[in-house]
Formats: structure tokens, C-alpha cells, sequence
């Protein structure tokens, strides 16, 4: 009786850890952003901050928000750091530009002090989704240094790479 209940319990361990196992591969996003992606998309939005000239701080996070990759340029504003990292989320919390999310977060507007939730959020332009070949949002990409236009402009270049 008792090596029967010895096996039972071995064996409700092995099926419980191959759950385990299954649903932590299952878990996984099924369309996240690879690590070679967020670096391609790094390195080109880096190429187009250099072509003018600006120095800014560049964050990439994955499907889940989390950061994947990020870069500050020698001399960038080290404010921008957190400010980078947030327009990046922000762009992955609501799948929008930052900058169009802002037009909505205005004195009167229909998610006005939204910047308040969610640890603090980014409304203004250089927060830019990334989507994939299929057009399926796989993360965000956050650049803070420049100007708005500026910072908007690294982004998109940035967003590109892995679809171009």
C-alpha cells in the first residue's frame, strides 16, 4: 500500500512539472519581438540619430511592455533615459504614437491626466509601435533627446528596420 502511494505521488510530481513545462511554452507571446530584432531596430534608429546629429537615448520593449534593448548616446541628456523607456511603453500600453495618444490626452479631452496612470506615461511624439511584416504590433520603440519632430523621426526609422 505504501509503495503504491510512493508511485502516486511520483507520478502526480512528473504530470505536474510537465504542465509546468507546457504551459510555460505556451505562455510565451506568440508574436513578440526577438532580441536580433530589437537590436536591428536599435542600431538603425542609432545610424539615423547620428545622419543629423542628434544625440538621444533609445529604448525597445517587447509585446509584454518589458525593455529588450537600449542605448544611451555619449553625452544624451540623462533625463532622457527614463523619458525614452516610458515612450516606449506607452506606445506598447495603447498601440499608438505617442504623439497622436497626446493629442487625446489634452484640457478637455477624452483621456485627459492618463499620463498619471500605468507608473507614469509619455504623451508626447517619439513613442512609435513595432509591427512585424504582418502588420502585427510586436513591441514599441521610445526615443528622447531631440526635439519632438526629431525623436519622432528616429523612431519611425527605428520601427522600420525590421520590415523594410
Amino acid at each position: 500500500m505504501k509503495s503504491i502511494k510512493t508511485q502516486l505521488k511520483t507520478t502526480l510530481v512528473l504530470v505536474f512539472l510537465l504542465t509546468l513545462k507546457t504551459y510555460s511554452v505556451q505562455a510565451q507571446i506568440a508574436n513578440d519581438l526577438t532580441h536580433e530584432e530589437a537590436l536591428k531596430i536599435l542600431l538603425e534608429a542609432k545610424k539615423s540619430a547620428e545622419k543629423t546629429d542628434v544625440l538621444v537615448n533609445i529604448a525597445v520593449v517587447d509585446a509584454g511592455a518589458n525593455l529588450k534593448a537600449f542605448i544611451r548616446m555619449d553625452e544624451s541628456f540623462l533625463g532622457s533615459i527614463d523619458v525614452a523607456i516610458k515612450k516606449a511603453k506607452t506606445a506598447r500600453y495603447f498601440n499608438m504614437d505617442t504623439g497622436k495618444l497626446g493629442e487625446l490626452t489634452q484640457p478637455g479631452g477624452i483621456i485627459y491626466n492618463i499620463e498619471l496612470s500605468n507608473g507614469g506615461l509619455i504623451t508626447f511624439p517619439g513613442g512609435i509601435p513595432i509591427k512585424n511584416k504582418e502588420g502585427k504590433i510586436i513591441g514599441a520603440i521610445g526615443v528622447s533627446g531631440g526635439t519632438i519632430d526629431q525623436d519622432r523621426a528616429i523612431a519611425i526609422a527605428g520601427a522600420k528596420a525590421i520590415i523594410d
